[in-house]
């Protein structure tokens, strides 16, 4: 298994359970939707997985490593196979897009090289590559502050296929985009997960968007895994209680279960 958590719990230090007993397997090349009401636990789990945080109880294992058991020194190294997108991605207003996009591979460079990519950017094309996958390729030498939180966002996955982990993980990273854009960009992960043999897996709040786009939907409500399902099995009913007291309908009125088709990109 690529990512692997058993019976993890995560407890903020306000004495918040944000993840308990938690247990997923998710293997090589799988594409995996987490979906769920706010506060479920989406971007606890995520986080977790991507051994950001550390689990309050529980075993994790990613890419075959026990991480919490590991040196931080080999901890950083794994790190390195592992993209992060957030939802709003960490870029300073000043910085030029063709930075940000590199800083990629910051945690694959000398601390030498990473310094002189602050002063010369080392690898406008490939950054410019990145950018054009996602439909910037003009914005290369523009501010982050420039920019609409869509196309921050886009900078930030861009800066991710350049890092090219092989792991993804991605925390609302379409939630600014509008739904076009939104899918159109989902496509592109996807696209780009299939071809490198990628582990992909997103939370999402667009319900829709992770049908749509992702073979295995895992459905998280109060820090519990309420289903595990192919996206052509998880009905209006499991919708139904992942959402229950939520101001939040399930997507379209077809009939149980609804039938989805997965694009082919």
């Amino acid at each position: 298994m690529t990512l692997s958590l058993k019976q993890g719990s995560l407890r903020h230090a306000n004495g918040v359970d944000a993840l308990r007993g938690v247990d997923v397997q998710i293997g090589a090349g799988e594409q995996v939707a987490i979906i769920g009401p706010s506060g479920a636990g989406k971007s606890s789990l995520l986080n977790l997985l991507a051994t950001a945080l550390r689990p309050s109880s529980g075993e994790i294992e990613v890419l075959g490593e026990r991480a919490w058991y590991l040196s931080a020194r080999l901890r950083q190294r794994l790190r390195a196979r592992i993209g992060l997108v957030h939802q709003a991605p960490p870029l300073p207003p000043r910085q030029r897009v063709v930075t940000a996009v590199l800083a990629g591979k910051l945690g694959q460079w000398s601390l030498g090289k990473s310094l002189l990519n602050l002063l010369h950017p080392l690898d406008v094309a490939g950054a410019r590559a990145a950018l054009a996958r996602l439909d910037l390729g003009d914005k290369l030498f523009a501010h982050c502050q420039q920019l609409s939180g869509g196309q921050l966002q886009r900078v930030g996955i861009a800066r991710v296929l350049y890092q090219a982990p092989e792991v993804l993980l991605a925390d609302e990273p379409v939630s600014a985009m509008d739904p076009v854009m939104a899918g159109h960009t989902l496509s592109i992960l996807s696209r780009h997960a299939r071809e490198h043999n990628v582990t992909l897996v997103a939370s999402l709040h667009a319900v829709d968007l992770a049908l749509s786009h992702f073979p295995r939907i895992i459905g998280l409500r109060d820090g519990q895994i309420l289903f595990d399902s192919h996206s052509a099995q998880v009905s209006h009913e499991m919708l139904d209680a992942l959402y229950a007291n939520e101001k939040l309908q399930s997507p379209t009125a077809a009939p149980t279960p609804l039938t989805v088709q997965i694009p082919r990109c």
